[in-house]
């Protein structure tokens, strides 16, 4: 992969602001990599430690299971609380939603 994609990624990434979360697809689709989820997930796994990773899901709101007890605790340190590990879908916020704010 070529570090013009790692820092698109990473750009959407940085600019979800605290409070907020977007999913994988949202924001391939945002770096101009659609259908990249995968790509994105990978990215952030290994270039991601000092970007706001926590606010990244999967599509139905859930955590990977290695970084979920993380994730939750620093989504809640923004007042974002998973209920059974999950992200409430009122509290999902799509990328369409968030360009119209």
């Amino acid at each position: 992969m070529d570090e013009e994609t790692v820092e698109r990624v990473r750009a959407v990434v940085a600019a979800i602001p605290p409070g907020e979360t977007s999913t994988y697809g949202e924001v391939a689709e945002q770096a101009g990599l659609p259908g990249r989820a995968r790509l994105v997930g990978k990215i952030l796994s290994e270039d991601g430690a000092d970007l706001p990773w926590h606010r990244v899901l999967r599509a139905n709101g859930t955590s990977a299971p290695h970084i979920a007890h993380e994730q939750a605790e620093r989504l809640r340190a923004e007042g974002i609380l998973m209920v059974d590990g999950r992200l409430p879908r009122e509290h999902r916020r799509t990328a369409d939603r968030r360009r119209e704010s």
